[in-house]
């Protein structure tokens, strides 16, 4: 079965465009989509299951740490709180590209059907953090990650990019018809990244069962108190163009959105957005997050 990874860095990826051509989209007013038809990855099958996967070798200290070197020398928090990759660096060292497409191929042979929610939700973050982070790089440099088209698509997210338990996945297969419907919580959108400024941050370290819901709570806080998340002006609330793209995780309205920013805002947002029931605007940075 062909996939785009490779066991050393030198070896170009070869990504397979697949599906027949797709009209344009308006990068203004709609999110990625997913795919029609998703990968059966919900049912639990635990014949014939060898015993590295019983233990998550996800999260098998040797393989983890692979992602975990490369999260530690090329993303950086900056001064306005968010995280930039250095793809520029990564690109140019041979060990650490040889490390990432090493570590998603080890994820691609492993059964997340058979993980535990938290362990199955690390998982499936860490994968599609992981295949962005590849994907641009070698399409780097690139001022936005919707230069990567998929036919003629902008962004990247319909390729089938890594085969796992027998199924060819896209970006947008992994989020939209695995992470979203599967586990059912909004906090699904601060566990991926898209390499776009207006992204909630890429975790500086991998997803993994311990300390997951404190860092998780983390994630949501950092991006919801970020200008980039919600943010009030001359008593205007203006937010992310995700919570108009997914409002139906949201509550499926302005009032949800707001009721879901309350949960996690800092003193100074809550008192912004006390009485507030409406959204004037909204807003998404494509730009790199380099």
């Amino acid at each position: 079965m062909h996939t785009f990874l490779t066991s050393t860095a030198k070896t170009a990826l070869t990504i397979t465009l697949t599906g027949v051509m797709l009209s344009l989209w308006s990068v203004s007013n709609a999110a990625p989509s997913a795919q029609s038809t998703p990968p059966s990855m919900e049912k639990t099958d635990t014949t014939n299951v060898d015993t590295m996967s019983k233990v998550d070798p996800n999260m098998a200290a040797e393989n983890h740490n692979k992602w975990g070197i490369v999260l530690q020398k090329y993303a950086k928090l900056d001064a306005d709180g968010l995280v930039r990759f250095d793809y520029g660096a990564l690109k140019a060292s041979p060990t650490d590209m040889e490390n990432l497409t090493a570590y998603i191929e080890t994820l691609s042979k492993q059964k997340p059907s058979t993980f535990e929610r938290k362990q199955a939700m690390s998982y499936w973050a860490n994968l599609y953090n992981a295949v962005t982070v590849l994907v641009v790089v070698e399409n780097y440099p690139v001022s936005s990650i919707l230069k990567i088209r998929s036919g003629l698509r902008p962004g990247p997210w319909k390729r089938k990019l890594v085969t796992v338990e027998g199924e060819k996945l896209s970006l947008d297969n992994i989020e939209h018809d695995i992470m979203r419907p599967t586990y059912k919580t909004p906090l699904v959108h601060y566990m991926v990244n898209c390499a776009s400024i207006g992204c909630p941050n890429l975790k500086p370290t991998p997803w993994s069962v311990k300390n997951f819901d404190a860092e998780l709570d983390v994630a949501a806080r950092a991006y919801i108190n970020s200008p980039r998340g919600v943010y009030v002006k001359d008593g205007k609330v203006t937010a992310s163009k995700i919570y108009k793209w997914f409002k139906e995780d949201f509550g499926d309205n302005p009032v949800g959105v707001l009721n879901h920013a309350r949960e996690y805002a800092d003193p100074e947002l809550l008192s912004a957005l006390e009485g507030k029931t409406k959204i004037k605007s909204y807003k998404y940075d494509w730009k790199i997050n380099n």
